[in-house]
């Protein structure tokens, strides 16, 4: 994608390239972070007898909890992953910021 503020970038925009990022990314987390895949799956088992239930309001509060408990920990594996590619050795301060990080994912 063409960037348009730094005239840097590909030529050509479609759209669903960016959905197929976002998948391949969603993809690498579900594979590679048991925190993401376990939390998608105790959401589906809470709506499973939820909709079956036909309790609307509950199933779409819950999807949208999910969605940001996912969003969240996207997030702090993202944050884990730049910190240990800028510094391999133990450092305190990276520490404190991937401790920070993952209080906020839940």
């Amino acid at each position: 994608m063409k960037n348009k503020f730094l005239e840097t970038g590909e030529h050509g925009y479609h759209p669903l390239r960016k959905f197929k990022i976002i998948l391949s990314g969603l993809r690498f987390a579900v594979i590679y972070d048991f925190s993401v895949l376990y939390k998608i799956i105790l959401s589906v088992l809470l709506l499973i007898p939820v909709i079956l239930y036909k309790e609307w309001v509950d199933a779409s509060l819950i999807i949208l909890a999910t969605g940001v408990m996912i969003a969240g920990e996207v997030f702090n594996t993202a944050i884990e992953a730049v910190c240990d590619f800028m510094e391999t050795r133990c450092n305190e301060k990276i520490r404190i910021i991937k401790d920070i990080a993952a209080a906020a994912a839940g």
